[in-house]
């Protein structure tokens, strides 16, 4: 924090940073952690070389984290410290399996993992505002694929139920080919299937 806080009042750049202008950055830092968790994690003896990139990219999401707390600290509204003390917080509520409400260690067994979700769902829920939508609270700046996968979920839809003989490398096929499709036509797969999903949320909703 003493460095960042250094660079706000001494590097002309940082100090002319504010919440809407690190948007682009921290969506393009966060790409990049997950292209080196994912590279980390397909490996089957990750190299000192992807560990490395893995540990600057943490690095980089984590100064973006830093940068917004910063920015709010000197608005007066708050800290690294009031972030981290909600954090702390809300994994204490949300694993009662774990802590007693003081933050105590609880000890003894957890119980089933099924009961652990089930509880952390429930308190999730009561901590949010009444939901009048299904679909609320799923964030539309999502990719496309994601808003999809996500409202389905939301909505319970899981298709036919059972696993699909093309695996995850024939059904990556398949989306490279409607990707391809959709190039071909001159329509944009992003704002195509964007489009879609807001399109069947509506009829969610409407049929509810």
């Amino acid at each position: 924090m003493e460095v960042v806080d250094l660079l706000r009042r001494h590097c002309p750049w940082t100090a002319a940073l504010e919440p809407a202008s690190l948007l682009e950055y921290l969506v393009e830092e966060t790409y990049e952690l997950y292209e080196a968790v994912d590279d980390v994690a397909r490996a089957e003896r990750p190299s000192p070389e992807l560990l490395d990139e893995l540990r600057g990219e943490l690095g980089d999401v984590l100064f973006q984290v830093i940068l917004h707390a910063q920015l709010q600290a000197e608005g007066g509204s708050f800290g690294l410290a009031e972030v981290a003390e909600g954090l702390t917080a809300k994994l204490v509520r949300r694993n009662p399996h774990v802590f007693s409400p003081d933050g105590a260690l609880r000890g003894g067994p957890a119980g089933p993992v099924a009961d652990i979700v089930a509880t952390w769902q429930a308190v999730k829920q009561q901590e949010r505002p009444a939901r009048t939508s299904p679909f609320d609270g799923i964030p539309h700046h999502l990719p496309a694929l994601a808003f999809a996968a996500k409202t389905l979920a939301r909505a319970g839809e899981r298709g036919d139920g059972g696993p699909d003989p093309a695996g995850e490398a024939g059904l990556g096929r398949e989306l490279l080919e409607l990707a391809r499709r959709a190039v071909a036509s001159g329509v944009d797969p992003e704002r195509a299937l964007r489009r879609a999903v807001l399109d069947y949320q509506q009829d969610v909703v409407g049929g509810a």
